[in-house]
């Protein structure tokens, strides 16, 4: 088994290069979700969800995550925050469902996050649910490894980049040179933690161009896929936050050079010196291939 984190943990590799928040609230939305090229679904209570249709999102987001129906997409509900009227409600009635994650907005520290997990235990959740957090305010940036390492049960790290522009009182500008800081440190807390990490969310669904810069350069940082804001934007996101046939007939050609050179010292491939990380980074790439090949072919 490939190490897919740097960490240093074995794990099989699950795609989450596309992760789209859906209004529960919206059955139609549900309905359509069951469709789509998807990776995950965040099925969503809070920011999408008026307040006097709560209610009835929480019933929905539960009957769908209990349905079966999502085939081999991650099904997650993203309840409301810790001191909401409805945080309380919604943790106990999303850990009955049994979700593949409960997403919780605006985590900010390691105690916060074992809370949550004591809470989840004692609401019944089953071994298979996990949490994942978001982080979105300058002190979640600050103690962000904390965040990561308090639990085994959080799997996930998801940033909240509107949020955290809006903390910030920074522009949305592209390249995103203000919130390349909080970006960074949350990487660093992912990878040094063997947690994934998610991208936040492209505002704009008219400006495909923009949101496909923002993708690559999501990819070039380092995190695992991107939370999605509408159905348009899957197919694109997918395509990026998979390795390109370049890149996977790059790794198999590395790999048969180490193989082929075994024992010899030094191996040169395209003219280039070969070093087990170099083999790391190839093996992990193929991985990754083979993971989405086998989620195409169950869709």
């Amino acid at each position: 088994m490939v190490d897919l984190h740097g960490s240093g943990e074995q794990a099989a590799y699950r795609p989450r290069r596309s992760v789209l928040y859906m209004p529960a609230s919206n059955q139609r939305a549900l309905e359509k979700a069951k469709s789509l090229p998807v990776d995950g679904l965040i099925l969503d209570l809070e920011d999408a969800v008026a307040p006097d249709a709560k209610q009835q999102a929480r019933e929905n987001a539960c009957a769908a995550a209990r349905s079966g129906d999502y085939g081999r997409r991650e099904v997650t509900i993203r309840i409301n925050g810790s001191g909401t009227q409805w945080h309380d409600d919604d943790l106990r009635a999303a850990c009955a469902a049994g979700p593949d994650a409960v997403v919780v907005p605006k985590v900010e520290s390691a105690d916060e996050v074992r809370r949550l997990v004591a809470a989840m235990e004692a609401a019944g959740a089953p071994a298979h649910t996990a949490l994942w957090a978001m982080v979105e305010t300058p002190r979640a940036m600050l103690h962000c490894e904390e965040i990561a390492g308090a639990s085994d049960r959080l799997t996930v790290l998801v940033m909240g980049t509107n949020d955290l522009a809006k903390e910030l009182r920074v522009e949305h500008v592209p390249g995103r040179q203000p919130l390349l800081t909080g970006l960074g440190l949350c990487l660093l807390a992912a990878r040094a933690t063997g947690k994934t990490i998610l991208d936040g969310v492209y505002n704009d669904v008219r400006d495909a161009e923009g949101f496909a810069d923002e993708c690559r350069q999501g990819r070039q940082l380092g995190f695992d896929g991107k939370t999605l804001v509408h159905p348009g934007q899957v197919e694109a996101c997918n395509e990026v936050f998979a390795p390109s046939a370049e890149a996977v007939e790059a790794a198999r050609g590395l790999l048969d050079a180490w193989e082929a050179g075994a024992g010899a010292g030094v191996v040169v491939h395209d003219g280039r010196m070969v070093e087990a990380l170099h083999v790391d980074i190839a093996q992990r790439v193929l991985a990754v291939h083979e993971a989405i090949a086998r989620v195409a072919s169950d869709s």
